[in-house]
Parts: C-alpha cells; sequence; structure tokens
C-alpha cells in the first residue's frame, strides 16, 4: 500500500477521502444514467416535448400536464443534467485541496464539469434547430466521451501521480492503441447509421440524408475488425501476464454483447428498447477501452510498484 512515510512518494501521495471515491462512482453513474435517459427522449418521440430552451415553454420553466408524457420524458433529461451537474461539481471541490499534489485528477474532474455545462447548452442548441442529426449525434458522442473521462478518473484515483512507464510490449501498445481508433470509427459510423434511421425524437425532425441500410453494413465493418483486435489482445495479455489482461477480457465481454444487441436490432426493425441498450453500451465499451489504455503504463515510483 502506499503511503506519505517514502521519500520517493511524499510529493505525489495523497489520502483519497471515501467521499471522493463515491462522488466519483456517481458521477460515473449519472454521466451513464443519462445516455440511457437521453435515448429515451429521442426513442418515445419526446426530443421537443419541451418546445423551447431553456424553459419548458415560452410560459413555463417546467412540463406542463398539457404537454403529457413527453413533455415529463424530456424536462426529466434536463433535470437529471442538473444532478450531474452537481455531482461533477462536488467531486471538483472534492478535488480541490489537492489540486497541486494530484494535478491529474483535478484536470479530469474539472473537464467532466466543464462538459456538462457544455453539455447543457449543445441540448439547447439541438431543441433550437428542431433536433438537427448531426447536433444530436455530436451530443452523443460527447456525453461518451464524458462517462470515459469519468472512467480515467476512477482508473487514476488508485494510482499515485508523477512519472509513468511503459508495461507493455511496445507493438502492443501500438496495437491497442490501433484497436482505439477502430472502436472511434465503429461509434462514428454507428451515430451517422442512427442519424439515418427511423429514431428521430420528434416525427417533425429531419434525418441526416444518408442511406441507413447501407451505413448498416458499413457500421459492421470496423465493428467486426475491433472485435478481431481485441481476440487478439485478449490472448496475448494472458498468455504474457500482461497488466490489461483483466481489462482487455472485459472489453472482449462488451463487445460481445453489443454485437449481439446489433444484430438482434438490426434483425427486428430496430425496436426502441435494444437502440436505446446499444446507445448504452456503446458508451461503457469506451469507458473499458479508456481503462485497457491508462493500463498499458504503470506508474514509475518504486514504493508503488513494490505495492502492487
Amino acid at each position: 500500500m502506499l503511503t506519505t512515510d517514502s521519500p520517493a512518494t511524499a510529493a505525489t501521495a495523497v489520502r483519497i477521502s471515501p467521499a471522493l471515491r463515491v462522488f466519483a462512482w456517481l458521477s460515473f453513474l449519472a454521466e451513464t444514467l443519462i445516455i440511457a435517459t437521453g435515448g429515451a427522449v429521442r426513442l418515445t418521440g419526446s426530443g421537443l416535448g419541451c418546445p423551447t430552451w431553456p424553459t419548458c415553454t415560452p410560459d413555463s420553466l417546467v412540463a406542463t400536464p398539457e404537454m403529457g408524457i413527453h413533455g415529463i420524458i424530456e424536462f426529466g433529461n434536463r433535470t437529471l443534467t442538473g444532478l450531474v451537474g452537481l455531482l461533477a461539481l462536488a467531486v471538483v471541490l472534492l478535488v480541490w485541496r489537492m489540486r497541486r499534489a494530484r494535478r491529474d485528477l483535478f484536470v479530469l474532474a474539472a473537464i467532466v464539469l466543464g462538459g456538462v455545462v457544455a453539455q447543457a447548452i449543445v441540448g439547447g442548441i439541438t431543441v433550437l434547430t428542431g433536433l438537427n442529426p448531426f447536433i444530436v449525434g455530436f451530443h452523443y458522442v460527447v456525453s461518451l466521451v464524458l462517462v470515459c473521462v469519468c472512467a480515467a478518473f476512477l482508473v487514476r484515483l488508485d494510482e499515485p501521480a508523477g512519472a509513468r512507464r511503459r508495461a507493455v510490449p511496445a507493438w502492443y501498445a501500438g496495437l491497442t492503441h490501433g484497436t482505439t481508433l477502430v472502436l472511434a470509427l465503429t461509434i462514428a459510423f454507428g451515430v451517422l447509421t442512427t442519424g439515418a434511421g427511423p429514431h428521430s425524437g420528434d416525427a417533425a425532425a429531419g434525418r441526416n440524408g444518408f442511406n441507413a441500410e447501407v451505413l448498416e453494413h458499413v457500421h459492421a465493418w470496423p465493428g467486426y475488425a475491433l472485435l478481431a483486435l481485441t481476440v487478439a489482445l485478449t490472448a496475448v495479455a494472458w498468455i504474457r501476464n500482461l497488466r490489461t489482461r483483466t481489462w482487455i477480457s472485459v472489453l472482449l465481454l462488451a463487445e460481445l454483447v453489443q454485437i449481439a444487441v446489433g444484430l438482434y436490432q438490426a434483425r427486428n426493425g430496430l425496436p426502441e428498447l435494444a437502440v436505446g441498450i446499444h446507445m448504452v453500451l456503446a458508451a461503457l465499451t469506451a469507458a473499458a477501452m479508456t481503462v485497457v489504455v491508462l493500463r498499458l503504463k504503470t506508474p514509475a515510483d518504486s514504493a508503488y510498484m513494490a505495492a502492487s
């Protein structure tokens, strides 16, 4: 276990409070949940349930009974944004006292808080542009990135600040980064596919103009390449007992489930629940990939290495 008694770690070792750990996990869960509720807004046709922004209607801050279920769903998602922001703020405040010793944690926490504020503005632009599919897709991608940043924060909570050294062969690290790029392409084509599909968020909302059937196949190609690369990385990690072995296995499992859900939704007319699950799983898959990338390196601190 890392302690501040060691001269080598005195400058970087700080006590991580239980409160920080709890709020960091709550922030991660909330960022994931808001992807689910945002998906529910789109998949139930509630994207314009609140037709204005920042108020719900020109005359009301909140949804009114006349707006029905669509207003409740859209306003509920907006309300959750407030909770996500408060949790992100709590993490920043809890990290503030260690912002010099743990600059890595402070920067990650600040990115999440700033991202939540930016997301609220992008959400407003989404409504004001009548659910432009490109802005809707961007809104989703930013949410996914924030989930990954929260995951990175949780990883770094258990590691000291300071220099890090590569813990895997150079070729393995390179292949992992290449796999990350393939994952990014898979997600990007998935977002474009959704923007061309039937779930626009509102009957009057336009689509991006691409052929959805063609994009479904294009989206699948990097998906299968991603699976093949992950299988290879997992096999090597276990054979050579690499630091990535546990989380690359988690990533592989997430991809297998994601592919199964993707095939199911494509062959069954894109049922709303399956599409929503696919959206959330994409974010969790990206989060698992984030952890794998971070575990390519290990803290160079000798005390940490001896303890681990």
